[in-house]
């Protein structure tokens, strides 16, 4: 009776242990979605299927580098492109996981245009680096941490002042920091545009968001694939906020034309959706 009694106990404080320690493991919850994006770079198969862009040369008469400080006692590189006329009106570009190259300068140079008169920010959460292969974006965008690429962009909000009239858009590993930068931005927040991007998935954060926000997704996508979509646009509806949701018959990285993966009827589709977006959020 003893032995029976000494085994019951020491079953039911095992359990009890195994419990405490799952109970345990849950209550520190997900990875930020910013870190989800950046394991993938892991997988050998995200990384090759990010064929390696095809070369492209870019050189703007009307942007500029520029640098700024940041909240960690650095500095930041940046590309700006300056309103024609003073104006409140601010877009931060992020760009894709192969860093600020010459075809991010060159889309939102083209954005700048469309839009009219506005202030557009490319910021560089690389610091400098910028990838050719898959295996180097792959690196850095692992290379990236969260207190830097925070203190980046906070660095840029705080360089376009408190009157700032914000909005983002980014593309890839810029279409998630798109929409991290727009809850940086809190109430300065106008308007955010991501390009198939890791959403966010902290309910307490997207109740947080300050204004809409504009997703385009790729159905051939197998990460950002559809499942993590609806339950974006799921979260979404919970927390209250709008979305306004376009998928298209494209895979990862359709809007680049220096990618293999180019699809220029969903580019032009996504493209002409995401101005008239921004646009009408610009006072």
């Amino acid at each position: 009776m003893k032995k029976l009694l000494l085994l019951t106990t020491l079953l039911f404080c095992g359990a009890l242990t195994f419990a405490q320690s799952k109970k345990a493991v849950v209550c520190h919850g997900p990875l930020p979605a910013t870190q989800q994006f950046a394991m993938l770079a892991a997988s050998n198969k995200f990384v090759m299927a990010h064929k390696k862009p095809l070369p492209l040369h870019f050189q703007s008469n009307i942007g500029k580098a520029i640098t700024y400080k940041t909240s960690d006692g650095k500095t930041a590189n940046a590309f700006e492109f300056k309103a024609k006329n003073p104006t409140n009106n601010y877009l931060l570009v992020v760009h894709e996981w192969w860093g600020l190259n010459d075809w991010v300068k060159k889309e939102s140079e083209k954005i700048y245009t469309d839009l009219g008169n506005v202030n557009v920010i490319d910021m560089d959460l690389y610091d400098g680096k910028v990838a050719t292969t898959p295996q180097d974006a792959g690196k850095y965008m692992q290379g990236v941490t969260e207190d830097r690429a925070k203190a980046i962009i906070n660095g840029a909000i705080a360089y376009v002042g408190a009157k700032a009239h914000i909005t983002t858009i980014g593309w890839c590993f810029g279409g998630g920091w798109s929409l991290q930068t727009t809850l940086l931005a809190g109430k300065q927040a106008a308007g955010c545009v991501m390009y198939y991007g890791m959403p966010e998935q902290n309910l307490a954060a997207l109740k947080a968001l300050n204004c809409d926000v504009l997703g385009n997704f790729a159905n051939k996508d197998q990460w950002i694939n559809t499942k993590v979509v609806a339950k974006f646009e799921t979260d979404m509806k919970t927390a209250g906020k709008k979305l306004y949701l376009n998928q298209y018959d494209a895979d990862h990285g359709f809007a680049n034309p220096s990618s293999p993966a180019y699809n220029s009827p969903a580019t032009t589709a996504a493209y002409g959706k995401s101005i008239a977006f921004l646009k009408a959020r610009m006072k």
